[in-house]
């Protein structure tokens, strides 16, 4: 057996001359414990998180979209539909005309995004799976039907089975000059709505689907649309599927993915993420001072020890390994034991919501979500042992000093 584990063993399991001894290294066993479980666990939530806003964004998200580089609209035949959708994986192509309008129900006003789609929009479309109310129709012969978010349902106090629930919209009419706000600058329509979804805040207050016909109708466009989405069978593949959807577009527009739609989100949760998890392995170094104090009080408790070894014939190095080892083992318990019960409590929560969401009745989740990734623990068990490593390593470097200062130099 290695010498030096099987004394640093013994004197990590041996009762000390100075019970304080014992009782600080206990303690530095659970803060590395507390701080690595910490870790693990507040890294899980934030995958949970980021796992459900990216679900979230894909049920309205095309996998990708292709919008100008510069300008709000454009002629749709700039682009070469037929040859798009010939590519192999491309499974819908849908145009889009988005714009900002005034909606009124009623004697109730407000201001949301209409975004007005092909009529394929809907076919293998989530949003039939977020419908609280309605039915999933976007047209039906010449007549056109909106679906609008619970958001601005509620702030219109607005019901799908209302015969005479008529819902107006106006914009501004491109055509005049808006002087003052009056209905002769503005264009107007009517619609049905046919549906209400529900999915999350953002979406629930904005956005409302009405037919493409319906939208360039109403804005005074003839063949103009805002953007095209492209959806495609196998998500996997989206990558070959964008570069080769670019090189069709031409320079003039951009093709994104849902990371590139997103991209100012999704930086800002990884940032919130890595700025918790170094807030969090701060809290753990200073933890691990624990350590030095428990690896210091055991060097002065084992005086004798050291000179008897050294008299033995033990070197330096050998002397240094031993209290090394000590604190090492101190720290890869903690983190150990950090490392299961974070994992048992990630997946209590996954199973059970042990912590649950303050209001998440109403939100698409009543607990914290959970995710553990094998990256994660990887990450916080290196961590640990580099915090643990440089925390045992001041006052094993001490003890060279004073083993050198008593002429032990002979001893390497």
């Amino acid at each position: 057996m290695n010498l030096p584990f099987f004394i640093a063993r013994r004197y990590l399991v041996s009762k000390k001359t100075h019970n304080i001894i014992n009782i600080i290294s206990a303690i530095s066993v659970v803060g590395v414990m507390v701080g690595t479980m910490a870790l693990v666990i507040v890294l899980s939530v934030f995958n949970g998180f980021e796992s459900a806003v990216v679900s979230m964004f894909n049920v309205f998200d095309p996998p990708l979209e292709i919008s100008l580089k510069e300008g709000k609209t454009f002629p749709d035949s700039l682009l070469p539909a037929e040859k798009i959708r010939q590519i192999q994986g491309v499974e819908k192509y849908t145009r889009v005309l988005e714009e900002n309008a005034l909606l009124r129900y009623k004697d109730k006003q407000y201001l949301a995004t209409i975004k007005g789609v092909d009529l394929n929009f809907i076919e293998k479309s989530a949003l039939d799976t977020l419908l609280i109310e309605g039915d999933l129709v976007l047209a039906a012969d010449s007549f056109n039907f909106a679906i609008t978010g619970f958001g601005i349902a509620y702030f219109l106090d607005l019901h799908v089975d209302d015969p005479e629930g008529f819902l107006s919209m106006y914009v501004p009419d491109r055509g005049k000059r808006l002087n003052a706000l009056s209905e002769n600058t503005l264009r107007m329509e009517t619609i049905k709505p046919s549906a209400i979804f529900s999915v999350q805040q953002d979406f629930d207050n904005k956005y409302i689907f009405v037919p493409l016909r319906f939208a360039r109708q109403l804005l005074g466009y003839e063949k103009e649309i805002s953007s095209v989405e492209i959806w495609v069978d196998n998500e996997k593949q989206v990558s070959k599927i964008q570069e080769k959807v670019s090189q069709l577009a031409g320079p003039g527009f951009t093709v994104k993915n849902r990371l590139q739609q997103q991209e100012i989100l999704y930086k800002t949760m990884k940032s919130e993420k890595w700025a918790v998890f170094l807030i969090l392995t701060f809290i753990l170094l200073i933890a691990t001072f624990n350590v030095i104090g428990s690896i210091t009080m055991l060097i002065l408790d084992k005086k004798k020890d050291i000179s008897t070894l050294s008299s033995l014939g033990a070197g330096r190095k050998i002397i240094q390994r031993i209290f090394l080892t000590e604190g090492l083992m101190i720290t890869f318990g903690g983190a150990l034991l950090g490392l299961a019960l974070g994992a048992i409590f990630c997946w209590l929560q996954q199973e059970f919501g042990l912590i649950r969401l303050q209001g998440g009745e109403s939100f698409i989740m009543s607990a914290y979500p959970v995710q553990m990734r094998a990256g994660d623990f990887l990450l916080v068990f290196g961590t640990v042992l580099i915090i643990g490593t440089l925390a045992t390593w001041l006052p094993v470097a001490g003890l060279k000093k004073r083993l050198a200062n008593k002429g032990n130099t002979s001893l390497d």
